[in-house]
């Protein structure tokens, strides 16, 4: 037993890389959704510091509680947004109704996100739109009870800390927004990315009187119960490697069980740690280069299978005399995470014998004494799809639901939960071959993006254009 997980955790630390995810090796551990992939900020306020002017931080006296009256459900926390103001057009005092759009925060501080994600800026000009940062609770600088170690204590403070209260979250400040600047009657289009991505579908289909549409990216809301193969997640990481090189491939497929051979042996693990000069650590990568590193050395003299996928390693690290990461705080992020996984979150990814993984599937027994051995609760792994939905999704939204973008790069393994094809006419799916992990809300890049990834970002644009004409047109009619 002791073997198999030492080759399991030593194989997470070449191949989480291909999921530009973090992993724990913790096997009841669930990958990361952010857009950002993993990237943790060392000093936010730094960050924060670097965003343009135009960004003015405001904060919003948000309840705990929004689905019980109990006295402790009235408790209020500080609850973060931000607000750019270059672009817009005014509300219905400027007789303008321009729209707003929202950018709702996922797992993880808000700072990160306003650096990266271009999309809202690289489109204001254009629909003169109020754009609008919101962080998600128990996240960045959005935290219940007074502090952080407060908030995080034990399952009952941390019991306030899931979709159903962030999406109400969002609802209440915008509507608090709209009352503020006169713009009762600005149309919003909400647009997140991953677990954000998934925030926005469910915020339309639950709030649609706050807003008009969404744009949900790289959102595998369909990635719960049995919906979706548990292998799907790594059956994409497969093909992503196949693609890049057949050589490779097949390398890491042998490289399973020559691991295991070694890890077996008495001192098994100092001949790993001497082979690959590292301790149980996870990094994040990219597949073409791991692949070169191992394609190249096979023209060595020294290509043994291990010396291959090390090769790998020093492809993307560089040559070092000791690949190890420092022990580090876990960032608030990796802990805020673990808690979404193991109360509401639960995502069932697994392997089996037709990805170049050892089959390692999904026990959901062995995930929630997991979780309860973490924080005393059990899981409620069909929560998501009792109160949001999922089974059978084209019946039932195509006469429900109304104006969803759902965007998927399918190089993106996380894109095989996701809606990958039209609903209506208005609940839409833009599916990209060469597409990555949120890629289309990044900022863009005139001189290095790819014309599929232009034309992806314009059709978008010109679905929510159509959007918001028709419901100036239907606001007109009302007046």
């Amino acid at each position: 037993m002791h073997s198999s997980i030492a080759s399991f955790q030593w194989l997470l630390y070449i191949f989480t890389v291909i999921s530009s995810l973090q992993v724990s090796a913790t096997r009841f551990n669930i990958p990361r959704l952010s857009p950002t992939r993993g990237t943790i900020l060392q000093n936010p306020e730094i960050l924060s510091a670097t965003i343009s002017e135009d960004f003015q931080t405001f904060y919003y006296n948000q309840t705990l509680d929004h689905f019980n009256y109990r006295p402790e459900s009235y408790s209020t926390f500080q609850q973060r947004y931000v607000i750019n103001f270059k672009y817009w057009g005014g509300g219905a005092g400027a007789d303008a109704n321009a729209p707003i759009f929202v950018y709702l925060g996922a797992e993880g501080p808000l700072d990160g996100d306003i650096s990266i994600i271009g999309f809202l800026t690289d489109n204001a000009a254009r629909f003169n739109a109020l754009l609008v940062y919101i962080e998600h609770r128990y996240y960045g600088k959005s935290i219940p009870f007074g502090s952080r170690e407060e908030a995080l204590k034990n399952a009952s403070t941390l019991g306030y800390f899931n979709s159903a209260q962030a999406v109400t979250d969002y609802a209440e400040i915008l509507l608090y927004i709209k009352e503020k600047f006169n713009a009762r009657h600005s149309p919003v289009i909400v647009i997140g990315g991953s677990y954000g991505g998934m925030l926005a579908t469910w915020f339309r289909l639950k709030y649609p009187h706050v807003a008009l549409g969404a744009l949900a990216s790289s959102a595998p809301i369909l990635y719960f119960d049995d919906i979706t193969p548990r292998n799907g997640y790594y059956s994409i990481v497969t093909r992503d490697f196949r693609e890049a090189s057949e050589t490779c491939y097949e390398t890491i497929m042998k490289s399973w069980a020559e691991i295991e051979k070694v890890a077996s042996k008495p001192d098994g693990l100092s001949i790993l740690s001497k082979k690959f000069r590292t301790y149980f650590v996870v990094l994040q990568n990219f597949f073409n280069m791991l692949c070169g590193g191992i394609d190249g050395a096979a023209l060595g003299t020294d290509n043994d299978i291990l010396s291959k996928i090390f090769a790998g390693v020093v492809a993307h690290e560089g040559n070092m005399s000791c690949y190890v990461n420092p022990p580090t705080i876990e960032s608030e992020t990796t802990v805020g995470w673990r808690w979404q996984t193991c109360s509401e979150m639960v995502i069932p990814i697994g392997t089996d014998n037709t990805t170049m993984f050892q089959p390692a599937p999904f026990n959901l027994s062995s995930f929630i004494d997991g979780c309860e051995s973490l924080y005393g609760v059990s899981p409620r792994p069909h929560w998501v799809t009792a109160y949001y939905g999922g089974y059978d999704i084209k019946l039932i939204l195509q006469r429900f639901a109304s104006n969803i973008i759902f965007s998927n790069g399918l190089r993106d393994p996380y894109s095989s939960g996701g809606v990958l094809e039209n609903i209506s006419d208005s609940v839409v799916a833009i599916a990209t071959i060469n597409g990555s992990h949120c890629l289309d809300i990044l900022r863009a890049n005139q001189s290095s993006d790819p014309d599929w990834l232009v034309t992806q970002r314009e059709t978008e644009i010109e679905i929510i254009e159509g959007w918001i004409s028709k419901y100036y047109a239907d606001l007109k009619a009302i007046k």
